[in-house]
């Protein structure tokens, strides 16, 4: 089935009820049972409800995985991965990546005697030459988030798999419509379905897309203990989402690459960050592992100073000054002040993440009229 099918097909059955071509809302927490342990398959909508067994099984089958779980965010998803560790365990992850991200690993699992590092994972050889004797999951987000550095996935799994070592990738940035993890070696693929699955700017969710079932029954286990799981609503919304990520994908990298190609042109910006360009040091990476170059890219102002891109921030009309990525709306944001405040100012500057880094998500809209609008901002 190819994936434009998939979107729309995979996991989805009518409703053997009703007939409904949607997968209803399941609005309940419990289930009726005929008698003790003889039921439906559904017993209490913490472990499982129809409407998220459904999105489930739609996630799998777009990242060519055999299990799926979702979680009530991107960040309780990646907390389930790391409860797959114990006290002493080392994580490598890469030195340039979302701050909840770092947040979560230095602040909530360093209390637990969780080790991590992280590592320019632009060069493989850096990743073998870090591993140590409790390294236990390396950490790969590719594009990066905010420089949008690339990963080799193939490269890296293939050193975690000499060591035994998992592999968990964040495909929130490339979507399964432009990248496929598992495909490539990885052992889990993350997404915060917030962004581009949603893709409306309109629930928080998150999900785990494994290859091997035992994998998958060890994270429903923590899923189920746990208790981080999405609403009924909230699967709905995501599932009504995916059925045309394929086509807000690919229009938002349209324009991506003509925004992308405006700015490097434009004689206040000094830089940008987008994997099309060939002379992107991770440009070969990206034409080998992605379908296409992606909708996100962020740029930096000739005039480097926070006040410089404060002006731009706040002059746009089209792009909302907002968190988040991956919505219709095409977003603006500073990462040294918004989504990655919670790293330290010396850290991010070693990754070139300056206090006039902009970064961009582009959306569905007009590239014309997306341009114009960065060009009065600019001016």
């Amino acid at each position: 089935m190819k994936f434009a099918t998939k979107v729309i097909h995979a996991g989805i059955e009518p409703d053997p009820s009703t007939g409904a071509v949607m997968t209803p809302i399941f609005q309940t927490s419990t289930y009726a049972q005929n008698a003790p342990g003889d039921h439906k398959g559904y017993e209490y909508a913490r472990s499982k409800n129809p409407t998220r067994t459904a999105l489930e099984a739609n996630l799998a089958a777009l990242e060519n995985g055999v299990d799926a779980i979702c979680f009530g965010s991107g960040l309780a998803a990646q907390d389930a991965v790391v409860k797959l560790l114990k006290t002493g365990d080392e994580i490598l992850a890469v030195n340039d990546l979302y701050g909840g991200t770092y947040r979560q690993l230095i602040r909530v699992w360093s209390q637990w005697g969780l080790k991590s590092r992280f590592i320019d994972m632009h060069d493989p050889a850096n990743v073998d030459a870090a591993i140590g004797p409790d390294t236990r999951l390396i950490w790969i987000e590719t594009p990066t988030n905010p420089m949008l550095n690339l990963v080799d996935i193939e490269a890296v799994c293939a050193i975690a798999k000499r060591h035994g070592i998992m592999v968990c990738v964040d495909n929130t940035f490339a979507s399964p419509y432009l990248q496929n993890p598992l495909d490539l070696g990885a052992d889990v693929v993350l997404h915060s379905a917030t962004k581009y699955l949603g893709g409306h700017s309109d629930v928080v969710h998150g999900c785990l897309i494994v290859k091997d079932a035992e994998l998958g029954k060890q994270l429903h286990f923590i899923q189920n203990a746990s208790g981080a799981v999405p609403g009924p609503q909230d699967c709905f919304l995501v599932l009504r989402g995916i059925k045309t990520l394929h086509l807000r994908v690919q229009r938002a990298c349209e324009n991506a690459e003509k925004i992308a190609h405006f700015l490097a042109s434009h004689p206040k910006v000094a830089s940008v960050n987008w994997p099309g360009f060939s002379h992107h040091p991770g440009h070969a990476i990206a034409a080998k592992q992605m379908r296409m170059f992606g909708a996100m890219l962020s740029f930096d102002l000739k005039d480097n100073t926070f006040d410089s891109a404060k002006r731009v921030l706040s002059a746009t009309h089209l792009f909302t000054l907002a968190e988040s990525l991956g919505g219709v709306e095409s977003l603006i944001g500073h990462p040294a002040s918004m989504t990655h405040a919670s790293i330290p100012r010396e850290e991010r500057m070693k990754v070139g993440l300056t206090d006039s880094l902009i970064r961009l998500s582009i959306g569905i809209e007009d590239a014309d009229d997306l341009i114009e609008d960065l060009k009065k901002a600019l001016g």
